[in-house]
């Protein structure tokens, strides 16, 4: 059932996908969201006491990353709290943790009891440093992982310090991204040769990952190790972002010669009266023509102007972008339970991927979750006396139907 009394339904290209996730924050969330976003059956593991939320959020029902599974609310400190995990491991295809290396041996549930319990188990490691190495035990955030890997001294103004892309690059693109990669690559060789396997994705690594290309060139000396001088980090005057007349901001990428010309067209300069764009000695005095000339419209103006071209987009807030023309034709944000957040991407032209309601409250579906994978009901009856397992600390706070979970709720 979902938090609506209405049958949960599994459509999109993974549906029949069992994956079991050890609640945690950040990349592992996020690999659990595109698994379920795409039809996978995830089950959350959320901490019986004290389950953790991501960023400013202080609602787990607009908490977006933990969208799409169900949440089953487990001690993992008590004695028989493991015994929970490991049931759900022998019916499932993969499983996620994001501990720091030997905690979940600790608990009982690493990876060789689960491999036990299920050869075939694709079993996921999410970590910021790996599971070796001298940093293996340290902890930290998104900031520290893409400063260990190269990536956060490629990203800044010149003559500035570098600059945070927010958690894109380290949390999501290199950890929960990866790790979701990993896992499906995992889990076809699985179905090939019958025995499952360890995934080990760290954010240092993948992050390092999303940055192949500059490596390469830095490597091949053809990038300037000085940030903000090269073509695409705020360094070439034609592949940057202008503020307009309103105090809006336009983005401007014209590096192919064709682009380039349309900007100018755009703009109304001529070539011939400009600094030669090849010059790099030269690029803050064209920056400068381009920032003056660009500060004479409104945003819309130079849209306008530029309709059709491939040259200028206006830079959009969140909310604006929520509502475009073009992102409302494609579906690109659904509103579910109120909260605007991205559909799941990418499209399919069968399986359909849908969000079919808000994220759980921790322990949510305790009993339905673990009935539906097939866990024998005495034994969850018994898990649930001893205190292994608990069901939400409250009804969710939504209208239900005979038969949700939330009408068993304390």
């Amino acid at each position: 059932m979902t938090h609506d009394g209405t049958e949960r339904s599994f459509t999109g290209p993974l549906a029949g996908l069992r994956v079991v996730e050890v609640g945690s924050i950040g990349p592992g969330p996020y690999c659990a969201m595109l698994l379920a976003d795409l039809g996978a059956d995830v089950i959350r593991v959320d901490r019986a006491q004290g389950a953790a939320l991501v960023g400013p959020n202080a609602d787990f029902r607009t908490e977006v990353l933990h969208r799409g599974r169900r949440s089953v609310a487990v001690d993992l400190k008590h004695p028989r709290g493991h015994e929970v995990v490991l049931d759900l491991v022998a019916s499932a295809d993969a499983l996620i943790e994001g501990f720091r290396p030997g905690v979940a041996e600790r608990l009982g549930i690493g990876p060789d009891v689960c491999l036990a319990a299920n050869s075939r188990l694709v079993y996921g490691r999410m970590t910021g440093y790996g599971q070796d190495g001298p940093l293996a035990q340290a902890v930290g955030h998104d900031i520290n992982y893409i400063a260990q890997s190269g990536v956060l001294a490629l990203v800044g103004r010149q003559g500035q310090p570098p600059t945070p892309p927010l958690s894109l690059v380290g949390d999501f693109g290199g950890g929960g991204a990866v790790l979701a990669l990993g896992l499906l690559a995992a889990v076809w060789e699985a179905g090939r040769s019958g025995r499952g396997q360890v995934v080990d994705a760290a954010m240092v690594d993948g992050s390092a990952l999303l940055a192949a290309a500059f490596h390469g060139f830095v490597s091949a000396g053809t990038w300037r190790t000085e940030r903000g001088t090269n073509i695409v980090d705020s360094g070439a005057p034609f592949y940057d972002a202008y503020e307009t007349a309103d105090g809006r901001w336009l983005a401007v990428g014209a590096l192919e010669p064709h682009f380039y010309a349309d900007l100018l067209d755009v703009l109304g300069l001529d070539a011939a009266a400009l600094p030669d764009r090849d010059d790099h000695t030269r690029w803050p005095e064209l920056a400068k023509v381009f920032a003056d000339t660009i500060r004479e419209r409104t945003r819309e103006e130079w849209v306008t102007r530029a309709a059709g071209r491939g040259c200028i987009s206006p830079v959009l807030d969140v909310q604006e972008a929520w509502v475009h023309p073009h992102n409302v034709a494609r579906g690109t944000f659904v509103d579910v339970a109120g909260v605007t957040q991205p559909a799941p991407q990418p499209r399919f032209s069968r399986t359909t991927a849908v969000v079919d309601g808000p994220p759980p409250v921790p322990g949510e579906h305790t009993r339905e979750a673990l009935a539906a994978w097939g866990i024998d009901p005495d034994v969850v009856r018994d898990w649930e006396r001893d205190g292994a397992i608990r069901l939400a600390d409250q009804p969710a706070p939504v209208p239900t139907q005979e038969g949700s979970l939330s009408d068993e709720a304390p």
